[in-house]
């Protein structure tokens, strides 16, 4: 079983850029379908970004496209979410995820595995 820790999460001012990764315990990594999702603050938790685990295709929330972008290293057990342009909205706890089947799907009931989350703030 896999087993996921964030960091990189920090105070960004509106408008800048920052680089969350998800370092991956087990042998088994490369398998998974990997997705961010983020809990802001009196909502929902949602889904932010996904990667699958063959061919590398990326998907994207609505609200992040263009500004965030999602990557994987199986060399080094890493999954990465680059976030530009940074707004208010964004502020928020992120967890990375994991799919053992790699559905490429945006449910969170589809992911297995989770981090503990990293916490974003953006200042204004």
């Amino acid at each position: 079983q896999v087993q996921l820790v964030e960091s990189g999460g920090g105070l960004v001012q509106a408008g800048g850029s920052l680089r969350l990764s998800c370092a991956a315990s087990g042998r088994t990594f490369s398998t998974y379908g990997m997705g961010w999702f983020r809990r802001a603050p009196s909502k929902e938790r949602e889904f932010v970004a996904g990667i699958t685990r063959n061919d590398g295709r990326t998907y994207y929330a609505d609200s992040v496209k263009g500004r965030f972008t999602i990557s994987r290293d199986n060399a080094k057990n890493t999954v990465y979410l680059q976030m530009n342009s940074v707004n208010a909205e964004d502020t928020a706890v992120y967890y990375c995820a994991g799919d053992p089947f790699s559905r490429g799907a945006t449910m969170s009931s589809t992911y297995f595995v989770w981090g503990q989350g990293t916490q974003v703030t953006v200042s204004s």
